[in-house]
């Protein structure tokens, strides 16, 4: 990169950490109010201190010097101003030419919209999975199939389903078609996060719980992806096949709609 083109992009981030800076109140932060401000916003030693990084370093990145700052640094100035995840993104853009890693972007709500969208899919089992395959939201003809509702918070994972439930396990003719597929489309989404904690952990946890996964976990089937079961026997057991088509929900949090299509004879 150019020198002009340096000095450019310092003094974008400059420019978008000062604006956002002075757009804030103490009273926005949680900070008591006392007496005139000769200047709109926040004091750059109130952000460094909400940020709890040095005021030196924050001053000298604010004005756009030439030094280096680690993703842990730009979050904690990301938090203290109150950044959306927009703003977040365009924020880690311009300051390391890359977005926020996905393990700091958790999301475990959808947005209302999305809910009833979700809700008016009633004749398609549908779901929104993150990008550890944790279900963070549903509708009623999914919760048919897999009773999301009444499983524990860390239960609702599709891979961990799939690989440690023994009653889903019973209701899956085709596992051994269904799994090492649905593995190595985690497998691929796990090369978006290859640090994520949570992802590892719940890896940790499956190689436990499951010696298929911990087999397959190394070698999946890497010539055929999928995001949903294929085969699955009802209630009443009677065998229900499904394609599936999958929707970006949010691409910043990673998330990703899952629908189901019943294939009829």
């Amino acid at each position: 990169m150019s020198a002009r083109s340096l000095k450019r992009k310092r003094s974008a981030l400059s420019d978008f950490v000062m604006r956002h800076r002075k757009k804030l109140t103490p009273a926005d932060v949680g900070l008591p109010t006392t007496g005139g401000r000769r200047t709109p916003g926040l004091r750059r030693e109130e952000v460094a201190q909400l940020a709890g990084v040095g005021l030196t370093w924050y001053t000298w990145f604010e004005q756009g010097r030439d030094i280096q700052v680690s993703e842990s640094f730009l979050l904690k100035i990301s938090k203290a101003l109150k950044l959306n995840d927009a703003e977040c993104s365009h924020f880690f853009l311009l300051a390391h030419q890359r977005p926020p890693p996905a393990e700091a972007r958790q999301w475990q709500n959808v947005t209302p919209h999305i809910q009833q969208l979700l809700d008016d899919l009633t004749a398609r089992p549908a779901y929104v999975i993150n990008l550890r395959w944790d279900v963070i939201a549903w509708n009623a003809t999914a919760d048919g199939l897999f009773h999301f509702s009444t499983r524990e918070l860390a239960e609702r994972n599709i891979i961990r389903l799939v690989f440690s439930d023994p009653d889903l396990r019973r209701r899956l003719p085709e596992w051994r078609k269904d799994a090492p597929r649905l593995l190595a489309q985690f497998r691929s989404d796990l090369a978006g996060a290859p640090e994520d904690p949570a992802m590892l952990n719940l890896i940790e946890d499956l190689k436990k719980l499951s010696p298929d996964f911990r087999q397959w976990i190394e070698q999946p089937d890497m010539e055929s992806y999928r995001r949903g079961i294929g085969t699955l026997m009802s209630e009443n057991s009677e065998r229900r096949d499904f394609t599936h088509e999958t929707l970006t929900v949010d691409e910043h949090y990673h998330l990703k709609m899952v629908v189901y299509f019943e294939e009829t004879t």
